[in-house]
């Protein structure tokens, strides 16, 4: 998940880490390399790291970090830190591999694959290549014919989810809303009749403005859980109508979600804090239906519908 601040329970102080480390590429020993090629192409393994704390960590990962040779990072202090918290000693090179470099980056880790090393791909939170970098080095290994595979693991998409409460049968992950007004305004409208679970990817500032304007699209009673810090020591699960919840984020960011922006100089800090998933109930199959019968053309009837009976 990309970051929007750090959190403390994963950005403690950094053993080692020299400023401005994270985005600069560490020398390597190339005896470390020799062993670790292979004929016919190295292996891409995408490793889920924890969301929260260190010690959801699972004992495969820690394994995996103590015998990687090349490292792929979105943030190379995050995952030294992760490390240190495990107690493990990286002997791997460690790479960066944000956003702004991952279409450049991707080409040259192609490159270390084709020549028969083994990368191991983490991000800040969560899963490689889900709303993180990722994508576009899986595609091209995918092409090349390379081996991809998987350290599964921890997902803010799934894990909220599961604490939601809401329907988990079938659901779409929207990640975060784009900032366009008129593309925004679409998304929504568009969403506004599946019936499928959403969940969203939304950064803090910006959360009492997108819960307003869903409620505005699907409607003020539909059901909807924000989670934020999932699994953190200030972890908050926050339940509600589209409306409340909207009201809630207004009342404790200090923001009017009406306003697009905050004039400059002004006293509220227009963001609710930390990492916020947000999910979203689909439209009961009762409302659908008294859609098509006619009887209903808000597609909102019976919102209590939504949630399944107590298992």
């Amino acid at each position: 998940m990309r970051r929007t601040g750090r959190d403390r329970d994963m950005s403690g102080s950094v053993t080692g880490a020299a400023p401005g480390e994270a985005h600069e590429a560490e020398a390597h020993e190339p005896e470390v390399h020799e062993a670790e090629v292979h004929e016919g192409g190295g292996v891409l393994t995408l490793a889920a790291v924890p969301i929260g704390r260190a010690e959801d960590a699972s004992w495969r990962l820690a394994a995996e970090l103590a015998q990687a040779t090349l490292i792929a990072a979105e943030d190379t202090r995050r995952v030294r830190w992760l490390a240190s918290s495990l107690n493990v000693q990286l002997k791997a090179r460690v790479v960066s591999y944000y956003d702004a470099v991952e279409a450049r980056r991707a080409v040259d880790l192609l490159g270390e694959l084709k020549a028969g090393r083994d990368i191991l791909l983490v991000t800040d939170a969560g899963t490689p290549g889900i709303s993180d970098p990722g994508y576009r080095l899986v595609a091209a290994a995918a092409e090349a014919g390379l081996r991809v595979t998987a350290l599964p693991g921890p997902s803010a998409v799934t894990t909220a989810l599961a604490v939601s409460g809401l329907p988990t049968d079938r659901f779409s992950f929207e990640g975060f809303p784009p900032r366009g007004q008129g593309e925004r305004a679409r998304r929504f409208a568009e969403l506004a009749d599946d019936r499928r679970t959403q969940v969203y990817f939304e950064s803090g500032r910006r959360l009492a403005k997108t819960l307003a304007e869903l409620a505005a699209s699907h409607g003020e009673d539909r059901p909807a859980v924000v989670c934020r810090e999932l699994t953190k020591t200030h972890e908050e699960i926050k339940r509600g109508t589209l409306a409340e919840l909207a009201a809630w984020a207004a009342q404790v960011s200090g923001a009017d979600p009406r306003e697009p922006r905050k004039k400059k100089g002004g006293t509220a800090s227009g963001a609710v804090r930390g990492e916020i998933t947000l999910v979203v109930a689909g439209v009961p199959r009762s409302s659908r239906s008294r859609v098509r019968g006619g009887s209903d053309v808000s597609g909102r009837g019976d919102l209590g519908a939504a949630l399944p009976p107590p298992r």
